[in-house]
């Protein structure tokens, strides 16, 4: 067993395809007329993302400020709104449902590294955030995690595992805290 990390073999390895490289660099010019276009323009913002390959449905507010590693691995369900400074890191695939919030400051990282390989490849888990759900302010979802429909990960929550449906999670590591019951309207 080696004692120690083979960072020249981590570096040396091909993390992406010349076709993914090409759009990264392209990404960089259209990630520019995304931040800088104003706050309200939404649907211009929804027009940038689905002309780098990301599937937006309809009346997606995602705000200039979010920060989209790769667009093409996006793909985010109606109604969905994606708030100031969230963070989606998608190395590999996120899939955002409908009529999901993702609040100011969260980040949903879908990559990471093998630390069990001495060349510490890079890996690319998806994350499934499935329709109803709720990703409070500045939590974060790890790799490979879904979050069940209906779900809601609590203001700086740390989610590394799967989140049941209809089910409120809080704290680091996330814990269940009680289930997503709805009042019941009076007449």
């Amino acid at each position: 067993m080696t004692d120690q990390l083979d960072i020249s073999a981590n570096r040396k390895s091909r993390k992406y395809s010349p076709r993914e490289l090409a759009g990264r660099v392209l990404w960089g010019f259209g990630e520019c007329l995304f931040h800088y276009s104003p706050r309200i323009l939404f649907g211009w913002r929804r027009f940038i993302l689905t002309s780098f390959g990301a599937e937006i449905g309809q009346q997606v507010h995602c705000h200039n400020s979010v920060k989209i590693s790769l667009p093409w691995n996006l793909k985010i369900g109606s109604w969905s709104a994606i708030g100031e400074r969230a963070v989606i890191y998608n190395l590999g695939e996120i899939s955002i449902g409908e009529r999901v919030t993702i609040s100011q400051g969260a980040h949903l990282c879908a990559g990471s590294h093998d630390d069990s390989d001495p060349a510490f490849a890079l890996l690319k888990p998806p994350i499934v955030i499935e329709d109803d759900a709720w990703i409070c302010a500045d939590a974060f979802v790890g790799p490979g995690v879904t979050i069940g429909r209906g779900a809601v990960v609590g203001a700086r929550a740390v989610v590394t595992s799967d989140v049941p449906e209809w089910k409120v999670v809080a704290g680091n590591p996330a814990r269940v805290v009680r289930d997503r019951v709805f009042r019941q309207e009076e007449s």
